[in-house]
């Protein structure tokens, strides 16, 4: 995928990263949406790959299928039975032309690739990015990053995230060494920092957890300050802590797909070297100020489109402008002009601004759950819980997760007559979505709804909440 960044702009199409976790109707359904005309796909995921070419209808016709097999470990047995045209990875590169000249973009403009925020099968939402966005958030993400000259950097942030934060042309640009990891362990990560002398690394707040309550048999003292990017929901004090004792330098920052990936940064002041802990962590939490390459991030009313007063406590939308910002939903004009109302990009999430500038998530406008990095529609999670024939009513929020952030709770009312156990509607939506987006937990009640019979989810947040984390 890292050599797919820089081989398909420069053959002149456009890249669409596939999130891996996805199953084969969603994967057919985003295939069919981006028109792709080629399929990479790793040995390890061929079967989902198949089927969902499989699941495309006639009116779409199937891609042209280019198998990745890894030699440095042990690959699934080649299945010989694929009944579409496909080839091989290293033959297609062993068959290049050594003199080929990279098409360049007509204009800076043209789209470079397109990224599916989530996959509702309905609407899904390609985020089309440009030339010149992924080019200043390349530079902007290295800088946030204080990468000097060829720096080494540790993979656990999926490609398919927002191009990997743009770092695959960052990495690049800067001559860097990247070490990929086929499975993200803290055994892994330890040993890789210290045999390959890593400087630097992204992770979400998940994979922090998973750093700092790893068992000391896969701890390794790190040979020399690690530099770490996490995103997504901010990091409890506690782990920001932990991290700093286990050798790395944490930075804490914020964006969206739609703001190619990082879009705000806290900037650490030198001035806070000598506050508590507690209160360092609690800084280090905010989502800062915005990057070099924004042209502008702002708390606004999202109604009258005025900022708030930077007092901390009036809270507005969190919305961007600038040529990070994405071009546009790919085929989906109306979803982007209600995106941009106001000549602003709407980020969905609400935040205050403190007196130094600095903006902080206070809640989220969309109910949208993150977990583990990864974004999961509730909407979509309560679609399938109505498709039950057990269930009359659901709603789905998020539970505090002190391991993956948050989890998805789904909160269901039965039809009359019914009796289902908690683990049975589980496993149904295991079984048709895929497993990340699943409910851990389940509660049985009424719901609490609104004199016009809308779903109070605010009541309910408040009592999951008060329920603490799973784990």
């Amino acid at each position: 995928m890292y050599e797919l960044h820089l081989a398909v702009p420069m053959s002149g199409a456009v890249l669409c990263t596939l999130n891996t976790r996805l199953d084969s109707p969603m994967i057919s359904t985003l295939l069919a949406h981006s028109q792709a005309k080629v399929l990479f796909v790793d040995s390890h995921s061929l079967d989902t790959a198949l089927d969902a070419i499989h699941l495309l209808s006639s009116s779409n016709s199937p891609p042209l299928l280019v198998r990745i097999t890894d030699t440095e470990i042990e690959s699934p047995v080649p299945d010989t039975s694929i009944d579409i045209k496909h080839y091989e990875y290293n033959n297609l590169i062993d068959q290049g032309d050594d003199q080929f000249s990279p098409i360049l973009p007509a204009q800076e403009s043209d789209p470079i690739s397109v990224n599916y925020t989530s996959g509702t099968t309905s609407r899904p939402k390609g985020v089309v990015y440009s030339h010149r966005g992924a080019y200043l958030n390349a530079i902007s993400t290295f800088l946030l990053h204080d990468m000097p000259s060829m720096p080494t950097y540790l993979w656990t942030v999926p490609m398919f995230h927002c191009n990997g934060w743009c770092l695959p042309w960052g990495v690049a640009a800067l001559g860097g060494t990247n070490i990929c990891l086929r499975k993200v362990t803290p055994k892994a990560i330890f040993d890789n920092i210290v045999l390959h002398k890593v400087t630097h690394m992204g992770a979400a707040p998940t994979v922090l957890n998973m750093i700092v309550n790893a068992p000391l048999s896969d701890q390794r003292p790190l040979p020399h300050k690690v530099r770490l990017l996490t995103g997504g929901s901010p990091p409890p004090p506690q782990i920001l802590s932990k991290m700093e004792d286990l050798g790395f330098e944490v930075g804490h920052l914020y964006g969206l797909t739609e703001t190619y990936g990082p879009a705000t940064y806290c900037v650490w002041k030198p001035e806070w070297d000598s506050l508590a802990p507690h209160e360092k962590a609690r800084l280090k939490s905010r989502q800062g100020v915005q990057h070099i390459g924004l042209e502008d991030v702002d708390i606004k009313d999202p109604v009258t489109m005025e900022s708030v007063p930077f007092d901390g406590k009036t809270i507005g939308e969190i919305m961007f402008r600038g040529n990070t910002v994405m071009s546009g939903y790919l085929k989906d004009l109306n979803a982007t002009k209600e995106a941009f109302k106001g000549g602003w990009f709407h980020s969905g999430d609400l935040a205050v601004r403190h007196p130094d500038g600095y903006i902080e998530i206070k809640d989220r406008l969309k109910d949208v759950i993150i977990s583990g990095g990864e974004n999961i529609s509730s909407v979509e999670v309560e679609t399938v819980l109505y498709s039950h024939p057990a269930i009359l009513e659901a709603a789905v929020v998020a539970r505090p997760d002190d391991h993956w952030g948050e989890t998805p709770c789904a909160v269901v009312k039965l039809k009359d007559g019914y009796e289902v156990q908690a683990e049975e509607v589980i496993l149904f939506c295991r079984n048709n979505l895929p497993h990340y987006m699943a409910p851990k937990t389940v509660i049985f009640q009424d719901l609490p709804k609104t004199a016009t019979g809308k779903i109070q989810k605010f009541l309910l947040r408040e009592k999951v909440k008060a329920l603490g984390s799973l784990h």
